[in-house]
């Protein structure tokens, strides 16, 4: 009996909900707990928002419409097309393949390769091709050094990509400050012209390098340079020609640069005002309003106006004179 009521004592304490105070104190440190992961989230979260409220503030204070007038449209085709110049001819690089017949058939040597690429110092590219005589392997360099005219027109292409990157956040976000005083406008002129001029020097200056290292690699040529070939019991042929449509690209690009930054000349010379004067209106003509009386020419006095319009009647004529006669009459009786 006293075992069954320590039991039903014990069920009744374990199965008795907690008094409010502790649940109060409970529910106090969870939310406590709980605001606290709150706040440090937000705390790790916040440099994060902050860079990203920064970058749509600039999106927000941008002035993209400036994109889709000349200006700014031709800058960023000026942008694309000098990324194109400076890819294809700086990431160039060739291959061509000759093959060497020996009288000697274990001598021969039927894919011998040549590599050059860019810059093309061509005089340090060389191989090895056999003598035909005893096994022997003669080092045959390449001719000619046409780095010159290759980097030149690279750093070009560089330079004008990271000026017209800089034009474009200029018009984007500082458009306005750009305007201001007309500084802006003018030394992007200045700098447009000077760059239209190295376009033009530059693209020049690769297209002939560029025939020359076409010169320079003909398989026919390199073949001349082996001994063995100008032996008539050996046989020399080409088994591979370079592929230069990469670098024929680069040329391309080079005067489409051209023709961009010399078209661009027109856009920026109307943004410095100084054509403005040049451009107004003239003023209208003012016209006499017209006469009723001098549509025919001069002045010509009415003939009828002595007549009508300073005619007055005069009443003394008929009426008045009759009575006048009859008065007359009556003082006769």
């Amino acid at each position: 009996m006293r075992k069954h009521f320590m039991l039903t004592l014990n069920k009744e304490y374990v199965t008795q909900p907690p008094p409010p105070s502790l649940s109060f104190s409970l529910s106090h440190i969870h939310t406590h707990a709980h605001a606290r992961t709150h706040i440090h989230a937000l705390s790790i979260s916040h440099p994060h928002e902050g860079m990203m409220d920064v970058v749509n503030q600039l999106v927000a204070q941008g002035q993209f419409r400036v994109l889709k007038v000349p200006l700014g449209f031709i800058k960023v085709l000026q942008w694309f097309f000098a990324i194109f110049a400076f890819s294809t001819c700086g990431s160039y690089s060739g291959l061509l393949r000759v093959a060497v017949e020996c009288k000697n058939r274990t001598e021969s040597d039927l894919n011998i390769e040549v590599e050059f690429e860019y810059p093309f110092r061509l005089h340090q590219e060389y191989f090895d091709a056999p003598t035909c005589k005893d096994g022997s392997r003669r080092r045959v360099f390449l001719i000619g050094d046409y780095s010159s005219s290759a980097e030149f027109f690279v750093t070009i292409a560089v330079f004008a990509f990271l000026y017209s990157t800089a034009s474009l956040c200029i018009y984007i976000f500082f458009f306005e400050k750009y305007k201001e005083n007309n500084k802006g406008p003018l030394i992007d002129l200045g700098v447009t012209g000077v760059f239209a001029f190295m376009w033009l020097v530059s693209s020049a200056a690769w297209a002939k390098g560029l025939s020359d290292v076409k010169t320079a690699t003909d398989p026919d040529k390199v073949i001349t340079m082996i001994d063995a070939c100008n032996e008539e019991e050996n046989r020399c042929r080409e088994v591979h020609d370079p592929v230069m449509s990469g670098l024929n690209t680069s040329v391309a690009f080079g005067f489409i640069n051209l023709v961009l930054w010399v078209g661009n000349l027109w856009f920026v010379f109307k943004e410095t005002g100084i054509i403005a004067p040049f451009m107004r209106a003239p003023p209208p003509e003012q016209k006499a309003a017209p006469d009723a009386y001098g549509q025919q020419g001069a002045y010509e006095p009415d003939p009828y106006a002595s007549n009508q319009g300073g005619y007055q009647p005069e009443y003394n004529q008929q009426g008045y004179n009759q009575e006048a006669e009859y008065g007359s009459r009556k003082d006769w009786d």
